[in-house]
């Protein structure tokens, strides 16, 4: 069965605020204008939101709002975006579910508030009525909005405290246009001259991905996780925070309480997060790769629906590249659990055959392929008839996971070394051969190992270091990005850290602020809706968060244990052979790929004619990476992939519009 509410929809939302012109004629023609390119814009958007007639959008004084629609629940008309409410003072457009709206909704009717649906949309709005810019606080889901207040002439944008919906901005001196992809943004900026942002550009070879609000233009932001903007005639003239992640409060560890009575916390708020998020009317599917995030996911989904369909995926010579099989423990999972499972092969020809739309898909140049495979488990859900995915993501963002949180926790003693000793460590793991495995990770431990502090948790995060990257950049691009940190984003963040913070806590933070939701949520987010599948992630819901944070850092990561609290939790529903099997990523065996299977599609992408014609790396430099990697002198199959996907990146938005290649 399915616990159901009535309409909530995931959808692509996008709008614009701008000054009012002088005349009634110059008003009329500039609204011709902005309705076609807000159909232009929608239709760009309509993966997101294929269960849409036709274009959808509101626009009044100066304010445009528009909105494409993925029905999840019920397909009434009335739950028809942009809506107004019933006094006709507001419009909204929104995208993201909110899990506690039922709740919201008859605290909203006890004060006297009246409804045409049953939908969070319109709960939202009351909500905002009733308690103004407050009400943010108040949201337990996923979401990205705007708001237009008719009485005080202002729109406001919200986007949720992990930024598990993507939003995005451009504002000038007379306008403002926010949308859910930065795609949908460009189709008004047909008279602008946009800006590539070369110290973005070193982010996402830096890190795979861009800490912060950039983007690889400057002109156009991503919005704050957990912040709302207040937007007057296009000008945004207020920002207020919502939301702020429990490392900015004194910690609240459990430090006294039995282990029993933790394990019996975290098990009672994971069966919380999971049942809440199952809430649709259409059929809800599930991730399995057949490891402990998912796994365990399933396994409290399956309360509500015993038959729930499963999806993994087969990535073959998964092995070869230092990486656990996730195929026979996805089995094993699903018929422990006796779950119907689902299965993708994936090989390099797909990937070749699907990256530039990938690429095109995230908007960003993200240097993973991991984001295909989203789309391939999205591709096959819908075609079973599966609009809502329940992810494992998040499990080791909150409570360990990953080797840099074992890394960190024996730091301190490391650090204790002579740091004559250390560097004379680091260079000798810099020279092991990186097509082993395990010199590849030692390499990776030790790389950096003589930095300190937040420099030291920082580095771990990072994929090729600073001097690597220059040495590939043409002296304009060097000389651009000089003065430029790639970590300064997180170096901002953690500096206003609580001092009593640990430094797993600060790691955990930066994973939460930075890898989730400039990484893997934004990938999962746009990989599935290009599918137009929703993606949920029980893992991340707010009392999971905060309960996560009262934890102490070695019922985390017990020595090399891994989320041992996690692991313990789930003894009592799955076999010790899942939860205690070899980790793995959720990617490819990339390293393998490229040097044989992908190697004519790298050669022509990175070609000397390509490279030179871009004007951003290095020919020769590029090929000498290429070379040394080839042959295990480095471990630069990713910076690599990263660079292919930059100039398929290039190609899609730099040659196709007017840019300034100058400023950072």
């Amino acid at each position: 069965m399915f616990l159901k509410r009535k309409l909530s929809f995931m959808c692509g939302i996008l709008g614009l605020s701008e000054v009012l012109q002088e005349t009634l004629y110059t008003r009329r023609d500039r609204q011709e204008t902005i309705s076609r390119c807000f159909e232009e814009g929608l239709a760009i958007l309509s993966h997101r939101g294929p269960d849409a007639s036709g274009a959808k959008y509101f626009f009044d004084e100066g304010v445009f709002l528009g909105h494409t629609r993925l029905s999840i629940q019920d397909l009434s008309p009335a739950g028809t975006q942009p809506m107004m409410s019933l006094d006709e003072k507001y419009a909204i457009t929104f995208n993201g579910e909110i899990y506690n709206f039922p709740v919201l909704k008859e605290k909203l009717e006890f004060l006297g508030y009246n409804f045409s649906s049953n939908t969070d949309t319109e709960v939202i709005l009351n909500l905002y009525q009733e308690y103004g810019l407050d009400c943010f606080a108040m949201l337990d889901g996923i979401f990205a909005l705007g708001i237009f207040d008719k009485e005080k002439n202002q729109l406001i944008i919200s986007r949720d405290g992990l930024g598990i919906k993507p939003l995005y901005y451009y504002q000038d001196e007379s306008r403002l246009v926010f949308a859910s992809e930065i795609k949908a943004i460009e189709i008004f900026l047909k008279d602008v001259v946009l800006t590539l942002q070369k110290s973005n550009i070193n982010k996402y070879l830096t890190f795979q991905w861009c800490p912060g609000e950039g983007t690889p233009f400057a002109e156009i932001k991503k919005h704050i996780p957990g912040e709302t903007l207040v937007v007057t005639d296009g000008k945004i003239v207020d920002r207020k925070t919502f939301y702020r992640l429990p490392i900015f409060r004194p910690p609240a560890k459990n430090l006294k309480t039995s282990v029993r009575s933790i394990i019996s916390g975290l098990d009672a708020n994971l069966r919380i997060a999971v049942h809440d998020q199952m809430l649709s009317d259409a059929p809800v599917g599930a991730f399995l790769s057949g490891g402990l995030d998912s796994t365990s996911i399933v396994a409290f989904a399956k309360e509500i629906d015993p038959n729930i369909t499963c999806f993994t995926i087969d990535a073959g010579n998964a092995a070869n590249d230092g990486m656990a099989d996730d195929l026979p423990y996805a089995r094993a999972a699903a018929e422990h659990l006796k779950v119907p499972l689902e299965i993708v092969k994936v090989n390099p020809e797909s990937l070749v055959q699907n990256l530039e739309k990938m690429v095109w898909m995230l908007d960003e140049p993200l240097g993973d392929p991991a984001p295909l495979n989203v789309f391939y488990i999205s591709q096959l859900a819908k075609d079973n008839g599966i609009k809502v995915l329940l992810s494992g993501a998040g499990g080791d963002d909150i409570l360990t996971g990953y080797r840099r949180h074992h890394a960190i926790m024996i730091d301190r003693q490391i650090q204790r070394l002579p740091k004559v000793l250390l560097s004379a460590v680091e260079l000798f793991s810099g020279k092991l051969d990186k097509r082993v495995t395990l010199f590849r990770r030692l390499a990776k431990l030790f790389n950096g190992i003589s930095l300190a502090g937040e420099s030291r948790i920082i580095n771990y995060f990072k994929w090729a270091d600073q001097g690597q990257l220059l040495s590939l950049y043409t002296n304009d691009f060097r000389n651009e990005i000089k003065n430029e940190l790639a970590e300064q984003p997180m170096l901002d963040f953690l500096a206003h850290a609580h001092p009593d913070s640990t430094d797993l806590d600060k790691m955990l933070a930066l994973e939460q602020r930075f890898f989730t939701t400039d990484h893997n949520l934004m990938y999962t987010d746009k990989m599935s809706m290009a599918a137009g599948v929703e993606v949920r992630v029980p893992l991340l819901a707010n009392n999971l968060i905060e309960y996560a944070a009262t934890i102490p850092d070695n019922l985390k990561q017990n020595g090399r244990q891994g989320k041992w609290i996690f692991k313990k939790t789930m003894e009592a529903y799955l076999p010790k052979e899942i939860i205690y099997r070899p980790k793995t990523g959720f990617g490819a065996p990339l390293r393998s790929w490229l040097k044989v299977e992908l190697r004519d599609y790298l050669e022509d992408l990175l070609s000397r004619k390509s490279l030179y014609s871009r004007g951003l790396f290095d020919p020769e430099a590029v090929h000498a990476l290429i070379s040394r990697n080839d042959e295990g002198q480095v471990d630069a199959s990713y910076t690599i992939f990263s660079l292919m996907c930059i100039e398929i990146w290039c190609r899609q938005h730099v040659d196709s519009v007017k840019l300034s290649t100058g400023s950072t």
